[in-house]
Order: C-alpha cells, then structure tokens, then sequence
C-alpha cells in the first residue's frame, strides 16, 4: 500500500516536471521561424486539403496550449499563438490537430472508442470525486465499501480513457510529423524540432494515465485489504 502511494505521488512530481519541460521546448522553438514563413492557420488549412477534409474549419481559441479538435462540430482549435506563429512549434501543434480530424475522417478505431467513452466518462466526473471522499469515509467508519467501490469503479472508467487516449496522440503526431516532411512544410532541422515539442507533449500524457493506474490500485488494495479483514 505504501509503495502504491509513493508512486503515485512520484507520478505526480515527475508529471509537473515534463509539464515544465514541454512549455519551455515550447517557447524554445516559438523562437525558430519557419523557413516556409507558413502559419500554424495555413499549415493545419494546407493538411486537412492534401487529406481531402473540407468540412473542418480551423479557427483560433484562447490560451496558452489549449490547441486540440472537437469532433463534435468540426472544429481545429488553435492557441492563438499556435493560430498566428510561423515557427517549429506552431508547426508541429497545428498538424498534430489536424492529424486528429484525420482520424475522424478515416474513422480510426481508437479515436471512436474514445469519443463514444466521453459522454459516460462526463457523468462519471460529476460523481466520481464525492462518490470516492464519501466512500472512503464510510470505509474508515463503518466498513461498509460499496459506496467507494462505485467510486473506483468509475475511475478506474477514467483510468481506461487515459490510456485509450495515448494510442490516439502518438498517431496523431506520426500522421502530423509525416506530412510534415513529406510536404517540405519544415526542413530537417524544424523536423527534429517539431519531432521533439511532439514526443514532450505524448509524455504529458504518458505519466498522466501511469498516475491514474497508480492511483486505482491504491484504490483496489484498499478495498482488498478492507474485505480480507471483514
């Protein structure tokens, strides 16, 4: 139990480090001009007509990393300064978004196992968190563990979408680096660049869904332990 704890609390520190890694690559390579002098706006437009996809509108949102694809009204969202930058790192963001309305265009299994898991996973939010602070009173108090194993069978609901979401981003970015390239938007220096902002970002998530498997453990040992001493 002890050890489940440290690591998730391990998990959680090195999460916040690769957090601060990928905002610093990032503002490292916002510094790079892109040598096409293309914007992240023109990029994500350019990919999604060599895809064939004239239903999607790329439009520009507020934030700092707040890019991402709604594929509920078709929409590739970008940062403003991902929106209006010509650099490595706009480059990467904006094809990396797109790469995901390409998975919606081509149906890809794993963008639709998570789209169909949003809607549940939105209800289980609301309830999860006092589902499990209430549970693991009720645990303590009067031994009683249904109340938290709702609790963690929802976020153990959570734990799955986390890790059915790294397949999704590690595509989107190999679909984004390879158009990339082929289509001479960078060259091999912005490449490695992009490459790099890109490989930083998927590890965000990485640890992220690592934390979430640490934590409902923590959870399940909890309630193991609690029904071998019943």
């Amino acid at each position: 139990m002890t050890g489940i704890y440290v690591l998730t609390i391990l998990f959680g520190v090195i999460g916040m480090m690769i957090s601060w890694r990928l905002k610093s690559k990032f503002k490292q390579y916002s510094e790079v001009p892109l040598q096409s002098n293309l914007s992240g706006q023109q990029i994500a437009e350019k990919m999604l007509a060599d895809h064939g996809i004239y239903d999607v509108r790329v439009i520009s949102v507020d934030g700092q990393l707040t890019d991402h694809y709604n594929p509920t009204d078709k929409t590739v969202n970008l940062s403003t300064d991902v929106y209006h930058g010509r650099n490595a790192a706009s480059a990467a963001v904006a094809a990396h978004e797109c790469g995901h309305a390409v998975q919606h265009a081509q149906a890809y299994a794993f963008l639709q196992f998570r789209s169909a898991m949003v809607p549940l996973l939105n209800v289980a939010n609301g309830f999860m968190p006092i589902l499990l602070m209430i549970g693991m009173m009720i645990l303590y108090s009067t031994g009683n563990a249904t109340l938290l194993s709702i609790g963690v069978a929802l976020f153990a609901l959570a734990t799955i979408f986390s890790f059915v979401t790294l397949p999704v981003e590690f595509d989107a970015s190999n679909r984004a680096l390879a158009w990339i390239k082929n289509n001479q938007i960078v060259n091999s220096s912005e490449y490695e660049m992009s490459k790099d902002a890109l490989w930083w970002a998927a590890m965000t998530y990485v640890v992220a869904a690592l934390a979430m498997l640490a934590q409902l453990l923590y959870y399940l040992n909890l309630l193991g332990g609690r029904r071998s001493n019943d």
